[in-house]
């Protein structure tokens, strides 16, 4: 592990949180080419629910991803679609400072759950940063293949960290669990 990477990771935490940054989180269908979010989750910086709601796919969930989250398509049947969600999603996004575990993951979920809607994407006049990269950087385990700091999963950043948060695999608890790794990082010492 590289001190000076360490403490660079650490200095970006707190330049983030200086920003009072918001946290999102998704649940999908699974992981492919033609998943789509199921619940969506973001906490503002105090760590308070902005909004937060259970999305009805247009396509069925992957078995592997209803075990993972639990959420089954009868707790969908009543939910919104992504067209009806999105505008709500955007609004609360416009503008802000946003921190997501694993950014690439959840911006490729909207992009794909526009497509499944046949909606045109363009992505949210948004400053987002990815909380599983920084923290790759910050637990400073080198990967010589990649050539890169390995990524460690939001559970593993959770027991790294000994923060007391479940790791439920829900939008809510992840984003708030995202929030806590963000803190973590930033409150930590060289």
């Amino acid at each position: 592990m590289s001190s000076k990477a360490r403490h660079e990771a650490i200095q970006a935490a707190q330049g983030y949180l200086a920003q009072k940054p918001v946290y999102l989180d998704t649940e999908t269908t699974g992981i492919d080419p033609n998943a789509e979010i199921i619940e969506i989750s973001i906490v503002d910086h105090e760590g308070e629910i902005l909004f937060e709601t259970l999305v009805k796919p247009r396509g069925r969930i992957d078995p592997g991803a209803q075990r993972l989250h639990g959420i089954t398509e009868g707790m969908l049947t009543d939910a919104p679609g992504w067209d009806v969600v999105w505008p709500q999603v955007e609004a609360a996004l416009t503008g802000r400072c946003i921190g997501v575990f694993n950014l690439d993951f959840d911006l490729r979920m909207m992009q794909q759950s526009h497509q499944r809607c046949w909606m045109p994407w363009r992505p949210p006049q948004a400053d987002f940063f990815c909380i599983m990269k920084l923290y790759a950087t910050y637990y400073g385990q080198w990967n010589p293949k990649y050539g890169n700091y390995r990524w460690q999963s939001l559970d593993s950043a959770r027991e790294q960290c000994g923060i007391a948060l479940p790791n439920s695999h829900r939008a809510r608890d992840d984003a708030l669990l995202a929030r806590a790794v963000l803190h973590h990082m930033a409150g930590a010492s060289v």
